[in-house]
């Protein structure tokens, strides 16, 4: 048998970005990478808007409005149930 027989030969070897699966285990910090930088100018593009300075004030008159407007539904809530009273049992 001769030195250069194929069964003794072991295959040449390549470079390593010529193999797929190196590629493919890259990729996914890269995606990651790339999609930071993508939130990060998103975030600095479009900033959040700064709330007013008597936000809480605020936000008391609308649950006093909301409490008013609840009061002034009693007429209809007393309404409601005594339609769904049965007949028996309704004042006379």
């Amino acid at each position: 048998m001769s030195p250069n027989s194929s069964a003794n030969s072991t295959p040449e070897s390549q470079p390593w970005w010529k193999y797929g699966h190196v590629w493919l285990i890259i990729a996914g910090p890269v995606i990651v990478v790339i999609a930071g930088f993508i939130t990060l100018w998103l975030a600095l593009a479009r900033p959040d808007p700064v709330l007013t300075e008597d936000y809480y004030q605020r936000g008391l008159d609308i649950n006093k409005t909301l409490q008013n407007s609840q009061m002034s539904m009693t007429p209809a809530t007393k309404g409601r149930n005594h339609a769904a009273t049965p007949v028996q049992d309704q004042p006379r």
